[in-house]
């Protein structure tokens, strides 16, 4: 049996264990039809063309997976950014680990999707936001359809939430193999800003396989700051789905992080609709062996006198791959849009490669909107200076790579996610450097 034949068969028993008389059961009924009919996506669909699934739908994942886990704080503290005081909403193979997680009250709506999907005080919410601007295609609906557990987040009017929240899904690897496919919901009301860290992380070797989905929604002036810290073992892949909404004069920011993992797909999207909205999205990807991280991305200017600015970075060493697909639409009403779009990229190995697709589909006339991308190696003149003044090679080539990939770094705003991101960068080029960036 495949995958897809297997986990349409588990649909039903699914369904077995939700309430089919809730106003969610006919959108997931409707995905699951989506998913049967389109199935996992090929290198044949153009968005998917660098891109094959296929060695990771090998494996004859768990569905349900176990929840017999005695996992503590000492076991995963390393994997929190414990340096700052944050809110913790944390997961253990799909299921909410309470004794890991710190929520408050303090004005906040935090809880579980599974919750929020089933009682009736967040019915209104759930039948204005949930599925909404999520895609409508295999994966997502794949997710749609199983969608139970995740966090549920709703922050109320001109509220600035002190702390950031982490989200971490944790796999314990007690499976041969296990797929999860947490949902997240995130909604940013008027005035609000929130600041969100993410992250899935594998603690065994067994294979894993999550499909996750998020959808933003950031109200008029609202601000999100996300991040994501994608540093997984090389047993796990992620399908990683986010989709945002925003409107009048709102600013949202994703900064994806993408270093560990077998194969890491980025479906980024954000959509605009109202004036004088601020999207940004960057990324550093450090990979190699034969890592393979895509990102593929779409911002859709809607209405005029916004701005998007997409600027990711790539390092990649022995036989990894690396594919941006970025997209920018601009529509007709759109006028006075400001979008900018970079995919710089540096080969180590002779081995790597890079596939680069920036795209531009402007109808309006009155824009500034420009993109390109860059593949190259290290600049040979700046290592000779490096070497000159007495700087090993190794440490020479690290401080390249460190100044290559700076710009993205100066603009995370919280400092701790930068040294836990500079850290991480120096371990995986193998180096101690001893200086802030």
């Amino acid at each position: 049996m495949s995958l897809k034949e297997k986990l349409v068969s588990s649909f039903m028993a699914f369904e077995d264990t939700v309430d089919v008389h809730s106003s969610v059961h006919d959108i997931r009924t409707e995905a699951i039809k989506t998913f049967e009919a389109e199935g996992f996506p090929s290198k044949r669909q153009e968005d998917w063309k660098y891109t094959s699934l296929n060695s990771i739908l090998k494996h004859d994942y768990s569905v349900f997976p176990k929840h017999d886990n005695d996992i503590e704080f000492k076991d995963v503290k390393k994997y929190f950014i414990h340096e700052i005081d944050a809110y913790k909403i944390i997961f253990i193979d799909g299921k909410y680990a309470s004794h890991l997680s710190q929520t408050t009250h303090d004005g906040l709506d935090v809880c579980l999707m599974s919750a929020a999907l089933t009682k009736p005080k967040y019915k209104v919410i759930i039948d204005n936001y949930f599925n909404k601007i999520a895609k409508k295609d295999g994966l997502s609906s794949l997710n749609t359809a199983f969608s139970m557990e995740g966090a549920y987040i709703n922050i109320p009017k001109n509220k600035v939430v002190e702390k950031p929240i982490q989200i971490i899904h944790f796999s314990t690897g007690n499976e041969a193999a296990v797929m999860l496919q947490p949902r997240n919901l995130i909604v940013v009301n008027e005035n609000s800003h929130v600041q969100i860290i993410e992250r899935h992380q594998s603690l065994t070797d067994n294979p894993v396989l999550t499909n996750s989905v998020t959808e933003i929604f950031a109200n008029k002036r609202a601000i999100v700051d996300y991040y994501k810290i994608q540093n997984d073992r090389q047993s796990a892949s992620l399908i990683d789905n986010t989709f945002i909404n925003q409107k009048q004069e709102s600013l949202a920011k994703v900064h994806t992080f993408s270093f560990g993992g077998k194969l890491i797909r980025n479906n980024l999207e954000f959509y605009q609709n109202g004036e004088r909205i601020d999207s940004t999205m960057k990324g550093i990807t450090i990979i190699g062996d034969k890592q393979h991280v895509d990102h593929n991305t779409l911002v859709h200017h809607i209405e005029p006198n916004c701005e998007s600015h997409q600027d990711y970075k790539g390092i990649f060493d022995d036989s990894s791959t690396g594919v941006f697909n970025g997209k920018v639409v601009v529509e007709k009403l759109a006028q006075k849009t400001n979008a900018f779009q970079a995919n710089n990229n540096i080969l180590i190995s002779d081995k790597a490669s890079i596939n680069t697709k920036p795209q531009l589909e402007i109808f309006a006339d009155d824009v500034k909107c420009s993109h390109g991308c860059t593949i190259g190696q290290l600049d040979e003149s700046a290592m000779f200076y490096l070497r000159s003044r007495g700087i090993p090679e190794k440490e020479a080539r690290a401080l390249l790579m460190f100044a290559f990939s700076n710009n993205v770094l100066d603009s995370v705003k919280i400092p701790e996610i930068k040294n836990r991101i500079t850290k991480i960068i120096a371990n995986k080029l193998g180096v101690n450097i001893g200086f802030d960036l």
